[in-house]
C-alpha cells in the first residue's frame, strides 16, 4: 500500500472542522487545519442553517490543508442528516431550514394522512422523527413545484465544490424516501406524497469519485483533488471508526444527539422495532445502522447556554461536570427522549417544569442540574442499548462511546454503571476518522472491509475503559 493524504470536511450541528489525514504503512495520523462555528440564523421565515458561512469555513480549512499537504489525494464531506436545499438550475431556492424549525408539524399531519406511519416503517425502516426529510418536504408548499433538484447538506457542499448533483446513500437513507430493502428511491411513495421524482438525484455509494474541483474552487484553494463520497451522514462515518466487534458490541455516537445502536447485515422491520421507535439507516459497505436517537448532549449545551444568558458570564463546562460528579445522585431521572426538549430555548426551565408536573424534586443548583442531565442521558442510553440488543439479536458485551461524549467521564462511568457493561470511550473525532478512512481506501492507502478499517483505528487510538461499579465492588 502506498502512502498519502486526504482531507475531511466534517460539519456538525454546532461547529465544522477540516481535518487532514496522513496514511503510511496502513497507519493514520491526523492534523486539524480548520475549525469554524455553525450558528443557525433565525429570520422571519424560520430557523435556517448558515450554509454560505459553512461553505466559507470549509474553503478556508481546505486552503490551509493544501498549504500543509499540496498533494492531497481527495476530499470528503459529511454532515448531519435530513436537511436539504431545493434547487432550480444552479440556484438554491432559499436557505436550508434547520431541522429544529417548528414548520414540520404540518408536514407530519399531511404525510400520515396519505401514508400511515406503520406503512412508512415497512417501506423506509425509519423511526418517527418529526423532522425527517419527507415531513419537511410536505411543509414546503408551492416551492416544491418550482424545484428541479434536491441536495442534502453534504451533497450540497459537494456540489459547491464540484458541480456534481448526487445523493450519497447513507444520508439518503434518512430522508424517508429510500426503500429500506432495495436502497433505491421509492418513487411510488414519492409520487403519493407529492414529491416530484425528478428532484431526486442519482444515488452513489461511499467511495464513489464525484469529480474534480471546479476551476474557480481549485484556484482559490491552491490545489486540485477529486471529491469522493464518504459515509456522508456523520453517524455513518462515525460508525466506521468504532473499533468494535460488530457481532458483540453496541455503539453510541454521542454529540448533539446520542445515536445508540448496533450494526447489522439486514434491516429489522418487526412491529416491536417500530413500536420501540428504532431506525434502520444505511451504513458504509451496505451495513445497517439499527439505532435509536436520544436527545444527547444538546440537553447539557442548551442548559449551559441558558445559564450563560442568565448570568452574563461564560461557564467552564469541564469544571461544571467536576462539580456535578460530587453532587448527590438524583432520586429520579427525566425522560431524555421527551419531544418537549427538542426545540431551542430555556432548557433548565423545561426540565424543571417536566419534574414539577410529576411531583419530582427540581435540582437546587447548577451542578446538581448537570448531574441530573448526565444521569438521565446515561439511563436513556443504557435502556436503548438493552432494547437494541433485544430487537436485533446482537448479544452486547461492550458499549463503545465515540464523539464528544467520549470526553465526558461522568457520563461514561454512569453509563457503565447503569448498563452493567464495560464502556470503551474514544476516539473523539470518530466522524472525521471514518470519513478519512473511506477516502484512504478509495485511494489505495489502506485496504479491506470495515473490520480492517476498524483495526487501523484500534491501532492508532487507545480507548478509555470504564468498568461498572458493581464489577469494581466484586473485584
Amino acid at each position: 500500500m502506498s502512502g498519502g493524504a486526504v482531507a475531511a470536511v466534517d460539519l456538525g450541528a454546532t461547529s465544522g472542522r477540516v481535518i487532514l489525514g496522513r496514511f503510511q504503512g496502513g497507519a493514520i495520523s491526523m492534523e486539524t487545519v480548520g475549525r469554524f462555528p455553525n450558528t443557525p440564523v433565525r429570520t422571519p421565515s424560520g430557523l435556517h442553517w448558515d450554509l454560505i458561512g459553512l461553505h466559507r469555513g470549509a474553503l478556508d480549512g481546505l486552503s490551509r490543508a493544501f498549504r500543509s499537504e499540496p498533494a492531497i489525494a481527495s476530499i470528503g464531506v459529511d454532515s448531519w442528516a435530513v436537511d436539504y436545499a431545493l434547487m432550480r438550475g444552479d440556484r438554491m431556492l432559499g436557505v436550508p431550514f434547520h431541522y429544529r424549525d417548528e414548520r414540520t408539524a404540518s408536514g407530519v399531519e399531511a404525510v400520515h394522512a396519505v401514508a400511515p406511519f406503520e406503512e412508512l416503517y415497512r417501506r423506509n425502516g425509519l423511526q418517527f422523527l418529526p423532522f425527517n426529510t419527507l415531513y419537511q418536504l410536505a411543509a414546503e408548499g408551492d416551492l416544491l413545484g418550482l424545484a428541479d433538484g434536491l441536495l442534502l447538506v453534504p451533497d450540497l457542499i459537494g456540489w459547491m465544490l464540484t458541480g456534481a448533483r448526487v445523493a450519497e446513500r447513507t444520508n439518503a437513507s434518512t430522508t424517508g424516501l429510500l426503500d429500506v430493502r432495495t436502497r433505491e428511491w421509492d418513487l411510488a411513495l414519492a409520487e403519493r406524497l407529492g414529491v416530484p421524482a425528478g428532484i431526486l438525484p442519482s444515488l452513489v455509494d461511499p467511495g464513489t469519485e464525484l469529480g474534480g474541483l471546479l476551476p474557480h474552487v481549485a484556484a482559490e484553494l491552491g490545489g486540485r483533488a477529486p471529491v469522493v463520497a464518504v459515509g456522508s451522514h456523520d453517524t455513518a462515518s462515525a460508525v466506521v471508526a468504532v473499533p468494535m466487534r460488530a457481532d458483540r458490541a453496541a455503539y453510541i455516537s454521542c454529540g448533539t444527539w446520542g445515536l445508540v445502536g448496533v450494526e447489522t447485515e439486514h434491516p429489522v422491520l418487526t412491529d416491536a422495532a417500530r413500536e420501540a421507535n428504532f431506525t434502520n439507516e444505511g451504513g458504509v459497505d451496505g451495513r445497517v445502522r439499527f439505532l435509536h436517537n436520544v436527545m444527547g448532549l444538546w440537553l447539557l449545551s442548551e442548559s449551559v447556554r441558558a445559564w450563560e444568558d442568565e448570568s452574563g458570564r461564560d461557564i467552564d463546562l469541564p469544571d461544571l461536570l467536576k462539580q456535578a460528579a460530587h453532587a448527590p445522585a438524583p432520586d429520579a431521572v427525566f425522560d431524555a427522549n421527551d419531544p418537549v426538549f427538542l426545540a431551542p430555548g430555556d432548557m433548565p426551565a423545561r426540565i424543571a417544569a417536566w419534574l414539577s408536573e410529576r411531583g419530582l424534586a427540581v435540582p437546587p443548583s447548577r451542578p446538581a442540574f448537570a448531574r441530573l442531565i448526565v444521569e438521565s442521558l446515561a439511563e436513556a442510553f443504557a435502556m436503548a442499548v438493552r432494547k437494541a440488543s433485544e430487537l436485533s439479536g446482537v448479544p452486547v458485551e461492550t458499549i463503545h462511546v465515540v464523539g464528544g461524549g467520549a470526553l465526558n467521564t461522568l457520563l461514561c462511568q454512569r453509563l457503565a454503571d447503569r448498563a452493567g457493561l464495560p464502556v470503551l470511550a474514544g476516539p473523539v473525532e470518530a466522524t472525521a476518522i471514518g470519513n478519512l478512512l473511506v477516502q484512504a481506501r478509495t485511494a489505495g492507502f489502506v485496504s479491506g472491509d470495515l473490520e480492517a478499517l476498524r483495526a487501523v483505528v484500534a491501532g492508532a487510538f487507545e480507548p478509555l475503559r470504564y468498568v461498572p461499579a458493581a464489577s469494581r465492588v466484586r473485584a
